[in-house]
């Protein structure tokens, strides 16, 4: 397997910044995910380190070894892409030995049927090897487009959100498979997603990308108790981190508080006690969810109650001082203290 560096990376496509000076260290043997919206530069960063795309500035790095002139062929990376593409008119099998028959690194034909058996026993997909790719179900066909990656034995793992045109199903099932088999074989893998769900269960440590820059790295739990910033604070979460005016906690935050975050799990909910007063907008005894509104802003919280709360219904929240993050108006982080609004 590998390390990789990426050291002040910058990728262009004519006038728009796909990638902007990106630094980052991913451990060999890590499960490392790249966690963004659309456009941040998550799959570029991807084809960046196969080679696909050649940087305009920065140095990238495999163990140590700049890549710099490394043809894709090079550098022994195998890519998962979004959509399945597979090869139609061959069996599953032929699909998946297809890399290991390839004139560079072709093996002997035993070989060959050794490792696709065991992978193909792995996804759970040995008993379709003899069917056509185009007679398989849209589960079993990522089935097999993982297979023939992981049947390469490379030293790193390229995964572009190769989850997310299934079902919620499948997904689960398939992500729960990719960790196994990871941790099995300690393979270095850098996987693409947009899907926190995918990003907390999966990562060793998650990187939080936006207009191709880094904006932290840590792992799911840091990332989530210790965000550095207002965004970095919503993109995980859900329901959705409450964001609330700092005027609430007058006399009680730094004055260069604009905004003031809590967790829907860590906000206190108590009945109307004639404090300043929160409607409630919708009550679910499944999600243990109440939604509030004050003063325009919807406030949301995650507890056990023993009945619902019907809608125009006043109820009091309370905001742990503790549990309470404070930005200032550029969204940065400020270590300020606050007691209860």
């Amino acid at each position: 397997m590998a390390s990789i560096s990426l050291q002040g990376i910058t990728k262009r496509f004519g006038a728009v910044t796909a990638v902007d000076e990106l630094h980052l260290d991913i451990a060999d043997g890590e499960f490392f995910v790249l966690l963004g919206p659309s456009g941040a530069g998550k799959t570029t960063t991807l084809r960046l380190i196969a080679g696909l795309e050649a940087p305009d500035a920065g140095v990238l790095r495999m163990n140590g070894q700049d890549l710099g002139g490394a043809a894709p062929a090079q550098r022994d990376c195998a890519f998962v892409f979004q959509q399945y593409s597979l090869y139609p008119h061959l069996s599953v099998y032929d699909n998946i030995a297809f890399p290991l028959r390839a004139p560079m690194r072709r093996l002997p034909e035993a070989e060959i049927r050794r490792r696709v058996e065991r992978v193909a026993a792995l996804l759970h997909i040995d008993s379709k090897l003899q069917r056509k790719s185009t007679a398989l179900s849209g589960g079993e066909m990522q089935r097999v487009a993982i297979g023939r990656a992981l049947v390469r034995e490379p030293r790193v793992y390229l995964m572009d959100e190769p989850l997310s045109s299934l079902d919620a199903g499948l997904r689960e099932e398939l992500r729960v498979e990719l960790k196994r088999l990871q941790r099995s074989s300690g393979a270095t893998v850098v996987y693409v997603t947009h899907d926190q769900v995918e990003a907390t269960t999966l990562a060793d440590r998650i990187a939080i990308l936006e207009h191709g820059r880094v904006r932290q790295v840590g792992t799911p739990r840091e990332i989530y108790d210790q965000p550095q910033t207002l965004d970095v604070a919503q993109r995980l979460g859900s329901p959705a981190i409450n964001v609330l005016p700092a005027a609430w906690f007058a006399g009680h935050v730094d004055p260069r508080a604009v905004h003031v975050a809590i967790r829907p799990e860590d906000v206190v909910l108590g009945p109307d006690d004639g404090s300043p007063a929160y409607h409630v907008i919708e009550c679910s005894l499944v999600k243990h969810l109440v939604i509030a509104e004050r003063s325009g802003v919807e406030v949301r919280a995650r507890s056990l109650h023993d009945q619902a709360l019907v809608p125009g219904a006043r109820v009091q929240y309370a905001f742990p001082a503790e549990r309470c993050m404070f930005f200032d108006a550029s969204g940065h982080r400020l270590a300020t203290p606050a007691a209860h609004a």
